[in-house]
């Protein structure tokens, strides 16, 4: 089992920034593919980014490539996504997700086992 605590969202302006947290904890919480996704009102989930424990830069959604960065700590079991030159339309509930076994960035919902309680990034214009 593992367990995803994320921290770090709430009100920002458009072109502000805010950075978000993912602590993982449990048997596994430091193997495998971590991954960020989203959720507007309304929307399915969607794809933001994706980082392995074990090294690379990340992989991201275009909708926000060269705005985002996904990163970790693995000292301290945490994974980050820092959201920078915000917008409106980034305005979502925004999850955490882990699989344990991955071997490679993975971008769809049915490819993580273990989400996180998400937390709420709003943007006002």
């Amino acid at each position: 089992q593992v367990q995803l605590v994320e921290s770090g969202g709430g009100l920002v302006q458009a072109g502000g920034s805010l950075r978000l947290s993912c602590a993982a904890s449990g048997r596994t919480s430091r193997a495998g593919t971590m991954g960020w996704f989203r959720q507007a009102p309304g929307k399915e989930r969607e794809f933001v980014a994706t980082i392995m424990w074990s090294g690379g830069y990340g992989y991201y959604a275009d909708s926000v490539k060269g705005r985002f960065t996904i990163s970790r700590d693995n000292a301290k079991n945490t994974v980050y996504l820092q959201m920078n030159s915000l917008k409106p339309e980034d305005t979502a509930a925004y999850y955490c997700a882990a699989n344990p076994s991955g071997s490679r960035y993975l971008t769809r919902l049915n490819e993580y086992d273990y989400w996180g309680q998400g937390t709420q990034v709003t943007v006002s214009s």
